[in-house]
């Protein structure tokens, strides 16, 4: 069994982050907070990107031999030097991938984009780039939010990116067995399209959905907003194949449970392309829910929230979690209140008068049958009510699912309007969360405040476990003269407190190239060395995606 599924890729603009007709403008309302929390004179655009047609680009180094045998491979048309394909493959979406394109800068764009239509072409495009020396960069949607598909030559003669979007194929499903197998170029609605043929979903919704792909979701280790049900992507994945330089390599069983050494799937999941190519993999899929129930609670500060949600973890039954676990702090609490409408505004108004002058919001989600989802939050209810709770109804839930993939689209404006915006992620033991909450808020806020200008942080819980929770911040300030600078100094300053917290690194962004150099702490240096180990096996001449994942041995954090 294949089946194709027709989906139009929809052409993100090359300097943002996806669709342009997708993007909602700021309100006024937006616009006066963002002037008053950043100390901002204006917020009149000021610094729109530059027109394609200025955009810097280098030569491009591969010899008309090479560009002949990549050719060979995938065909004339599916392999391209045209201007745009490159500034389009020459980063991800992080905020310095896209300060750099809107200033016009794509010197390290990708020498040649080639399209490959199944493994048998990767295998020989990757035969061919270690007889050549050229670099590979493997390109799902290209959603990477630190670095992970930065077109790095290293040493090499060159550089390609690999782009799956042909390889987008449903291959088998086993409705039986609860399981399916896909090509990785595949993205988010196709998968979903697929599966909803068959009465079945994947589950899996980052908010980069709209665009990535299930190749990228395994390469990450990413989570989707409602991991907390459904599980992240490690949780979902059972096999893979990888297209490496020494031959392809399949990890993972279709049992399900084995004691045979080792799980080797895990050498695949989260390796951000730096051994191969993931062309295909099979994953775990759930009968398509049938119902959702919405709730939202609020609590009189952030950590009672927090605590509100490990006691439904601990103390309640394992099946009664929502599938969407979502708390915010008093920042990103107010400003829901304050943006979100006449009636949002009111729900803020009503908890004031109920004593809660900084609550904190948590948004929940179940799905399932009807009648078992109502069942789930009822007695959800009675520990978020014991906790300190107020009841808020199903309108904030309901308010966030409908803009729920919005939020990357503001980055775009708010840098055009001189806004500086980025976001960070980390997740640490119950032990440790409050304590990482508040180390690295702090560490934002000086950083973003050195220059003297103004700052904004707001945080919020996405996913919840058995022993901990992962914490999500957005900062704002404004935007300085090199903004590569004043990320690179923020996102270091955040870096260090989670590393001094004792939190991981990343919870579900990535390492790429810039939660590289902290590596080491996370996994020590003969953790660093047991990597280094498994590439010198499956990429011995170092060819792929270099300089991601691996801290350099120069590389060390305080």
């Amino acid at each position: 069994m294949v089946t194709h599924i027709t989906e139009e890729i929809a052409r993100s603009v090359w300097y943002g982050w996806g669709d342009p007709a997708r993007a909602r403008p700021l309100s006024q309302a937006a616009l006066k907070l963002l002037r008053e929390e950043l100390k901002l004179s204006s917020t009149e655009p000021s610094q729109p990107p530059v027109q394609l047609s200025e955009v810097r680009l280098g030569p491009v180094r591969l010899h008309e031999e090479v560009l002949a045998e990549l050719r060979a491979i995938c065909g004339p048309q599916h392999v391209s030097t045209e201007a745009r394909d490159r500034i389009e493959h020459a980063g991800g979406k992080s905020t310095p991938d896209l300060l750099r394109r809107r200033a016009g800068d794509a010197l390290d764009a990708p020498d040649a984009v080639v399209f490959p239509a199944d493994s048998a072409e990767i295998r020989q495009l990757l035969e061919l780039c270690g007889r050549r020396r050229l670099a590979v960069v493997s390109f799902g949607g290209g959603t990477s939010v630190v670095g992970g598909v930065e077109p790095l030559r290293g040493r090499f003669d060159g550089v390609i990116t690999v782009d799956l979007r042909r390889m987008d194929k449903l291959l088998s499903i086993d409705p039986v067995s609860r399981t399916a197998t896909f090509e990785a170029g595949i993205r988010g609605p196709a998968i979903e399209a697929a599966l909803s043929a068959h009465g079945f979903t994947l589950g899996h919704l980052p908010q980069s959905h709209q665009q990535a792909t299930l190749g990228g979701y395994i390469a990450t280790r990413s989570a989707g907003q409602a991991s907390t049900g459904y599980g992240r992507s490690d949780d979902l994945v059972k096999s893979v194949h990888l297209e490496t330089p020494v031959g392809p390599f399949d990890a993972g069983s279709d049992a399900p449970g084995t004691a045979a050494g080792p799980k080797l799937l895990d050498v695949v999941v989260g390796s951000e392309g730096i051994f191969g190519v993931i062309t295909s993999a099979t994953v775990k899929i759930t009968p398509a829910p049938r119902h959702k129930s919405y709730g939202a609670w609020s609590f009189p500060s952030f950590e009672a929230g927090v605590e509100a949600l490990r006691r439904l973890r601990h103390e309640g039954v394992r099946g009664d979690m929502p599938h969407v676990c979502r708390l915010s702090d008093p920042d990103e609490t107010a400003t829901t209140f304050k943006l979100g409408g006449p009636k949002t505004e009111l729900l803020g108004r009503y908890l004031a008068l109920r004593g809660q002058k900084s609550p904190a919001l948590a948004l929940l989600v179940w799905e399932g049958d009807a009648r078992e989802t109502r069942a789930r939050k009822r007695r959800s209810a009675r520990i978020m009510r014991q906790a300190g709770g107020v009841l808020l109804g199903p309108l904030p839930g309901e308010s966030w699912e409908h803009g729920r993939f919005s939020g990357p689209y503001m980055r775009d404006e708010l840098l055009t309007r001189g806004v500086y915006v980025e976001t960070l992620e980390t997740a640490a033991s119950w032990t440790k969360a409050g304590a990482s909450y508040t180390s690295v808020r702090q560490a934002i806020f000086d950083a973003l405040e050195e220059k003297g200008g103004g700052a904004y942080v707001q945080a919020h819980v996405s996913h919840v476990y058995s022993d901990g929770a992962s914490l999500y911040f957005t900062f704002l300030g404004g935007l300085e003269e090199d903004g590569l600078a004043q990320n690179a100094r923020i996102k270091d300053a955040a870096s260090r407190a989670i590393v001094a917290a004792g939190a991981t690194i990343t919870h579900h962004h990535a390492v790429g190239t810039e939660h590289a150099p902290y590596m080491r702490a996370e996994i020590g240096g003969l953790g660093v060395r047991v990597l280094q180990g498994i590439k010198d096996v499956l990429d011995p001449q170092g060819i792929m995606n270099p300089g991601k994942l691996i801290p350099a041995a120069t590389e060390e954090t305080a």
